[in-house]
């Protein structure tokens, strides 16, 4: 139960944030253990029942003044007073470190005190104490506040002034290192803010680029919706109107207003279809329908109402084997057909088109031609131009052009489905 309890208490002052923040106190525990272990061996080795002494003591009496403090070793009872102090001094400028990782100000503040005592009572700092002191204090300007960092660092070069103490070999270097230590781990306290600041404002801007770019899909909808849909819902009420209140009217053009009315019914249930995907703020799920594609009764649809609406000649000529391509691929190739059917109706009335497709393996040629009189000055409008794009944006290419012996020719190469992945 002890031992439980222990644990939870280092988990509350250890916070846990990812696998990557467990291995990075993994490995400060044991960087804070070898040190500690490196600690007790510098200050047993220099004990002078070992042979040695310590590292920031005079090799000789006769080098400290009178009055003055009196190596351990000379003392009469110093060998067994140092024997058990310095050790636990030791001990406590390395532990710290491991121990109190998630409070590095603590750390820094009582692996700090233990190192100035060290020096100022016994004259003496460990090579291990003075590397631990060192992170601790990187760690408490890197996680803490920047004054209380910057203080803990400040006794160390006030030591190695202080000239009634020799300062030694190793407490200069470290009067050196510790500021030095703190404000590194500042400047990376303050880039890192810097950077999630940074992050943030970018988010900001990215969320209100979205929520701009959101409510004018929403408006162009509305717009859409109020006009374009208005007037294509009239188009087919009056056609369906004109032909049932005309009396006598022949079989053909009842035919030709029946045509009519479906057409505007089939363009607004598309353009529904549009909307639904531009008015995001919608609460209501639109109704969705699979998107058109090469199938053959999809592709005979499409040609008999070409053939009805103009009444010309509409061949579909089929050649290779069949294959399923990507659906954006198969969709590009529908659109293309139906735009090259609306176009030889507008520009090339009574005109017999022939859409061929041929599987190539590689993927898919598409070609719509006509024998009408070929492209006039100025032809070149917003379908042509879509066609292109259709097909650029699922990696093929179109051309138009008059067709050898007159008319005019739209091909289009598309990839098939492994080049378009």
């Amino acid at each position: 139960m002890a031992i439980g309890q222990g644990l939870g208490v280092l988990r509350g002052v250890w916070p846990v944030d990812g696998d990557a923040g467990r291995r990075r106190r993994r490995a400060l525990v044991v960087l804070g253990l070898l040190l500690a272990l490196v600690a007790v061996v510098e200050v047993l080795a220099a004990q002078p029942i070992f042979g040695g002494w310590s590292v920031s003591v005079p090799a000789s009496p006769a080098e400290h003044p009178v009055g003055g403090p009196v190596p351990y070793g000379e003392h009469p009872a110093g060998g067994r007073v140092h024997l058990l102090v310095l050790p636990l001094l030791a001990l406590a400028t390395t532990l710290p470190l491991p121990l109190l990782a998630g409070q590095p100000m603590i750390a820094a503040a009582v692996g700090g005190a233990a190192a100035v005592l060290s020096v100022g009572a016994f004259h003496t700092l460990t090579v291990a104490g003075a590397a631990a002191q060192v992170i601790a204090l990187y760690r408490a300007g890197r996680h803490g506040r920047p004054g209380p960092a910057l203080a803990l660092a400040a006794p160390f070069p006030l030591l190695a002034l202080l000239p009634a103490l020799p300062a030694g070999e190793l407490v200069l270097p470290l009067a050196c290192l510790a500021p030095a230590a703190a404000l590194g781990g500042v400047a990376r306290a303050a880039r890192a803010a810097a950077g999630a600041h940074t992050a943030a404002r970018r988010q900001a801007a990215g969320d209100l680029l979205e929520h701009t770019a959101r409510g004018e899909r929403a408006r162009i909808a509305r717009e859409l919706h109020d006009v374009v849909a208005h007037h294509i819902s009239l188009v087919a009420v009056q056609a369906e109107t004109a032909r049932l209140a005309v009396p006598g009217m022949p079989q053909a053009g009842a035919e030709r207003l029946l045509a009519i009315g479906d057409t505007a019914r089939q363009a607004l249930t598309e353009m529904r279809r549009l909307l639904g995907v531009l008015r995001e703020d919608d609460a209501t799920e639109a109704s969705w329908r699979p998107q058109p594609g090469l199938r053959l009764h999809e592709l005979n649809e499409l040609l008999d109402g070409s053939r009805e609406a103009s009444g010309a000649a509409t061949r579909l000529i089929l050649r290779g084997t069949p294959v399923e391509l990507d659906p954006g691929v198969e969709l590009a190739a529908y659109r293309i057909v139906q735009e090259a059917l609306t176009n030889a109706r507008r520009h090339a009335p009574g005109a017999a088109v022939d859409v061929e497709l041929h599987y190539t393996g590689a993927g898919l040629e598409l070609s719509i031609r006509d024998n009408g009189p070929g492209p006039l000055d100025g032809q070149g409008g917003h379908g042509l131009a879509g066609m292109r794009e259709r097909a650029a944006a699922v990696g093929g290419e179109l051309v138009t052009g008059p067709a050898p012996g007159g008319g005019f020719l739209v091909q289009a190469v598309l990839p098939g489905r492994e080049s378009a992945a």
